[in-house]
């Protein structure tokens, strides 16, 4: 590890004219359940209009002034990240059909370029399952471009694939594109032999893309006005476009899922606690979608389809047990024949309920049931013969095994498991370890490793991971909130180390193991590095979740501080360079802490934050508002709800003190989280808190920026490229608040 100090050099020196935007007041009122609330800045949130237009370039023009020492620093982040990267890699082949499809990413291009080569049918299982061995930059046999996003990009600011599919016979590619960020994609045919484009082309689609087993059919969803996926369509080639289902609650979101022979198609309506699901046969091409478990229950739960001795059932994944009306919070799993599906009775319990093992779904194949699990905080994959599914309700529960790894923290996820493969893929990666590729073979439990992600320069002995448990103090001692630690070997426990703590903590997300090449520009240069998974996620369980939801959200921020206390008391950290980072319904976490606890950080980069929450949420014709009351509460109906949200929503309790350094971070067209809501934060901020915000960052100063993305989407700009810039900025951002060294 490298040591650093704060720097004095002033080489790149802001501008002293340089000053923040301060957006006009144009007062508007909104009444509910008798409280009216006036809002200065709502006027920002038409992104056409030339004056908001303006305000934001401005906004982005003073940020640069101020942070422009941050300069030779950033170019250090992206010079390191670029070095820990091999820029020109590929994937490991995955078959599908008759071909080996994988990706190659070359060395000054922005995207992937997705390939294949022919596949052989030997009769031996598991040479046909092997997936052939590939060089960087050495084509193989037969090996066809199939899709070159560089070159598909050609002449657009922003570029993302919503979908991606080959017809079984190998001849059509679907696929699905948007060039301005805001999710809403373009559907296009093209066939694969002459690169012909199909005059097929739908306007307006949503995420994921199937075709038919003939091939002369496209599945594809459609968003409403609110940007939530409504309808299923399908689209016959050369043909008109087709209504096949419509979901009219607002509170619902629908999806699709091809089944593990991929002769039908599993059509999902639901929110985080109900679901209903339907079932469409594929071999008919008359046939329309069929309800098999209905929201009239009251249940989250999923369904696969499965033959067991030549006969359809079905496999559920359900958080109620409806024979008897018991809970089962963390799921647990069921096989009923198909023609029983409706008979609660006639389910069979494969799994049953645990307490500490979380069951999130389950995947077949032709001879094994997959189970994504949960334990002790981590993703795990389970494995169970479909032969040792029980026959009768009466019959015992099978103990299904799992793949063991020598690290306590990791992931191990299930990445494929073809129909008819010896082998299912696993994805597995550690905080320390990076990705690997490891294909499991079902007959003899061997672990294959098929590639392990290379990282130039990168000694995985000189970092440490722990796990730590910080006690809820602000609300019960009992809750142990925990924690994952990262640091390098070189750390010395004497109290002097800077701190980055990041948390999200929403929607039963679980911040999960993963190895991130670009946090060791903050590890190498001492940065003690603090997961805290807060209540609102998943990572202990449905209860955890439910304990930072609704009514309880405010356990989120609670933890997060508590969390944060916990760590400056460590004898690890020091207690005045601690800095927070979250995104999206993190970035509510950040504006959340912050108002709560404003002097615990130093510093906070904020991504795409929802920091206006309770006005985003009172109008339900914004994007995806209505689907959020089963998250936040629906404040519109309820005043219990509008008035605890009212005591969090970040944007209405900036408080008249001091707080950190902030640089917001947003994308104009961001269907997700509206810029509008960072924009307004940062006014609200600048003309309330008593922080030193005209000094720069590096000076000692607490700033408050705005960055927006004006080609970008919720994830930021597109291509790695670019990434890797923003990443930069970012932690460019942290360091210097932290008083690190801004040039190395």
């Amino acid at each position: 590890m490298t040591h650093h100090t704060t720097s004095t050099d002033t080489t790149t020196p802001v501008a002293a004219s340089a000053t923040a935007p301060v957006a006009e007041t144009r007062p508007v009122q909104r009444t509910h359940h008798g409280i009216t609330v006036t809002d200065d800045f709502d006027w920002l949130r038409d992104k056409d209009a030339d004056d908001v237009l303006a305000h934001l370039h401005a906004e982005n023009a003073y940020t640069e002034s101020l942070t422009a020492d941050q300069q030779p620093l950033r170019e250090a982040i992206f010079a390191e990240i670029k070095s820990h990267t091999v820029e020109t890699d590929l994937s490991v082949p995955s078959r599908r059909d008759g071909w080996w499809y994988f990706a190659r990413t070359e060395e000054g291009q922005q995207y992937a370029i997705h390939c294949r080569v022919p596949a052989s049918d030997t009769g031996d299982a598991e040479a046909d399952w092997t997936p052939p061995v590939i060089e960087r930059g050495v084509a193989l046999d037969g090996e066809e471009v199939i899709f070159d996003a560089n070159r598909e990009a050609e002449g657009t600011a922003f570029f993302a694939l919503g979908g991606l599919a080959v017809s079984r016979d190998g001849t059509l590619l679907a696929y699905a594109v948007d060039t301005t960020g805001d999710e809403r994609f373009t559907l296009r045919v093209r066939r694969l032999d002459t690169g012909e484009e199909l005059g097929d082309v739908v306007e307006n689609v949503s995420y994921g893309l199937a075709f038919d087993p003939t091939g002369e059919r496209i599945f594809y969803m459609v968003p409403d006005d609110t940007w939530r996926p409504y309808q299923l369509w399908t689209l016959n080639l050369g043909g008109e476009s087709e209504l096949l289902h419509q979901e009219d609650d607002p509170g619902f979101w629908t999806g699709f899922d091809l089944s593990a022979e991929r002769d039908q198609l599993v059509i999902g309506s639901g929110n985080s606690e109900v679901a209903e699901t339907w079932i469409l046969d594929l071999t008919d091409p008359t046939a329309r979608p069929e309800r098999l478990v209905s929201r009239e229950h009251q249940m989250l739960h999923s369904i696969d389809p499965v033959r067991l001795d030549g006969a359809p059932h079905y496999l559920v994944t359900h958080d109620r047990d409806l024979a008897t009306q018991n809970p089962a919070p963390n799921n647990m799993v069921s096989v009923v024949a198909a023609e029983q599906i409706t008979d609660p009775s006639a389910w069979r319990t494969v799994l049953p309920h645990s307490p500490t093992v979380k069951i999130d779904g389950v995947h077949p194949n032709r001879t094994h049931l997959m189970i994504a699990a949960r334990a002790d905080t981590t993703p795990r994959t389970l494995i169970l013969p479909l032969s040792e599914l029980p026959a009768e309700r009466s019959a015992g529960h099978p103990c299904p095994t799992e793949p063991r790894f020598g690290e306590e923290l990791y992931s191990a996820e299930l990445a494929s498991a073809p129909f008819d493969s010896p082998f299912i893929r696993l994805a597995y990666s550690s905080w320390v370890t990076p990705d690997q590729v490891l294909d499991y073979a079902l007959a003899t439990g061997e672990t294959l490793l098929r590639r392990a992600t290379e990282v130039p320069g990168y000694d995985p002995n000189q970092y440490l991971v722990e796990r730590w448990w910080a006690p809820a103090e602000s609300t019960d001692r009992r809750v142990a909130i925990p924690l994952t630690v990262i640091r390098h070997r070189d750390v010395e426990w004497n109290g002097s180390n800077p701190c980055v703590v990041y948390g999200y903590g929403s929607y039963e997300a679980s911040m999960d193991p993963g190895f991130a090449a670009s946090r060791l520009s903050l590890l190498d240069r001492g940065v003690v590095y603090v997961v805290a998974h807060v209540r609102g996620g998943g990572e202990l369980g449905r209860a955890w979740y439910d304990q930072g939801k609704k009514l309880h959200k405010k356990n989120t921020f609670t933890d997060f501080v508590d969390a944060t206390r916990f760590v400056a008391s460590s004898g690890w950290v020091d207690p005045d360079r601690i800095g927070c980072m979250g995104g999206s319904a993190g970035g509510l976490l950040m504006g959340a802490v912050l108002n709560l606890a404003p002097e615990l950080y130093r510093v906070c980069v904020a991504q795409v934050p929802f920091v206006d929450a309770l006005t985003s949420i009172l109008d339900p014709d914004l994007p995806l508002s209505a689907l959020e009351w089963e998250e936040w509460g629906n404040p519109i109906a309820d005043e219990q709800v509008y008035r605890y949200m009212a005591e969090y929503t970040p944007y209405e309790n900036v408080r008249a003190v001091n707080y950190p350094a902030i640089a917001a971070m947003t994308s104009l067209h961001d269907t997700r989280v509206l810029y509008v809501e960072p924009a307004k934060w940062v006014q609200q901020l600048r003309r309330t808190i008593t922080s030193d915000q005209a000094t720069p960052l590096r000076d000692g100063g607490s700033p408050v920026v705005l960055r927006t993305e004006m080609d970008g989407g919720h994830g930021g700009a597109s291509g790695r490229y670019r990434s890797w810039e923003e990443r930069a900025w970012e932690y460019a951002f942290l360091l210097t608040g932290l008083g690190l060294d801004v040039e190395h």
